[in-house]
């Protein structure tokens, strides 16, 4: 089939990588988010995605929005059969997902319809998923409701992190997302309706949903950490300044320190929470670089019974 890749971070590169390697399909062109500015100097930088596909000259369009008259007429210019999409990042207009005579396929990183929304990796990770997996499914107007067309599943381990459990999901599930062009194309693959159970949302973790409740149970702030890294960063306060939290394990056996409270030896960091402690591994101050926890404790020399988040 003739494709039109839709994608825009690192995350959506693995599943562009396999369609480009794929004998049975040509990716005429991608879509992906216009250049944004990064790094100190802001400059306009391209998308992980734009960067590959211009590595493997394929033509790259990148609509401020995809209902832009100019994109939708280059876009039935080339005339896709299927159009596999993984995270865009952008809402497609009903004029774009009439084009391609087989639609918008979605790889969905979340066993639907578990987890629909922009961060389902996160949200499955801080809710304590021991499974997750990945769906590719019909692009509809809804909010990732769409039919189902394949899944894989994939364990959630103990310690991974979202930023982990993600890459395991994306280049798992770029292999799905070429089995679907497959199906697709030979009609063997037809797409199954969602059932009406189990609908869960995923917004995005905003910064404020990143805080850490110390009040909360050991096991809650190990997964708002986990689900939280690398983006956007569990946090809390220390002295009115924010401090960045990128790993923190329980400790079951230490239960005598008050939600927040600091407890510091020469080689470990320990805080309360609402049941047992958490000791602190990996730290960030605001302005510097990541250290290990103990460290920074001797830096700042944690006073008795001084409190994070306060």
């Amino acid at each position: 089939m003739k494709l039109v890749f839709a994608g825009t971070p690192e995350v959506a590169v693995p599943a562009l990588d396999a369609l480009i390697a794929s004998d049975r399909h040509e990716v005429a062109a991608v879509v992906t988010r216009p250049d944004a500015p990064a790094g100190r100097g802001r400059r306009l930088v391209a998308s992980p995605v734009a960067e590959r596909a211009e590595e493997a000259g394929i033509e790259v369009l990148k609509p401020a929005r995809p209902r832009e008259a100019d994109f939708l007429a280059r876009l039935r210019e080339i005339a896709p059969d299927c159009c596999p999409v993984v995270a865009y990042g952008a809402l497609l207009p009903k004029e774009a997902l009439a084009v391609p005579a087989r639609g918008w396929v979605n790889l969905h990183f979340s066993l639907l319809p578990a987890w629909r929304g922009a961060a389902p990796v996160q949200h499955s990770v801080m809710a304590g998923d021991e499974v997750t997996g990945a769906s590719t499914f019909l692009i509809e107007e809804g909010l990732d409701s769409g039919p189902v067309y394949g899944v894989l599943t994939e364990e959630v381990r103990p310690t991974d992190t979202s930023g982990d459990l993600l890459t395991r999901l994306a280049f798992a599930g770029a292999g799905l997302l070429v089995a679907t062009m497959d199906g697709i194309e030979d009609g063997t693959l037809h797409a199954v309706p969602q059932p009406a159970e189990g609908v869960t949302l995923a917004p995005k973790i905003t910064v404020e949903d990143a805080q850490v409740r110390w009040s909360a149970p050991a096991l809650r702030v190990d997964r708002v950490v986990r689900g939280c890294t690398p983006a956007p960063g569990a946090w809390t306060l220390f002295r009115g300044e924010r401090l960045k939290l990128i790993q923190a394990v329980p400790v079951l056996d230490r239960t005598d320190l008050a939600p927040g409270e600091l407890s510091a030896a020469k080689n470990n960091v320990y805080v309360g929470t609402g049941s047992h402690a958490v000791e602190l591994l990996w730290v960030q101050p605001q302005g510097k670089k990541p250290m290990r926890a103990a460290d920074w404790a001797r830096g700042v020399r944690i006073a008795h019974g001084e409190l994070l988040g306060s």
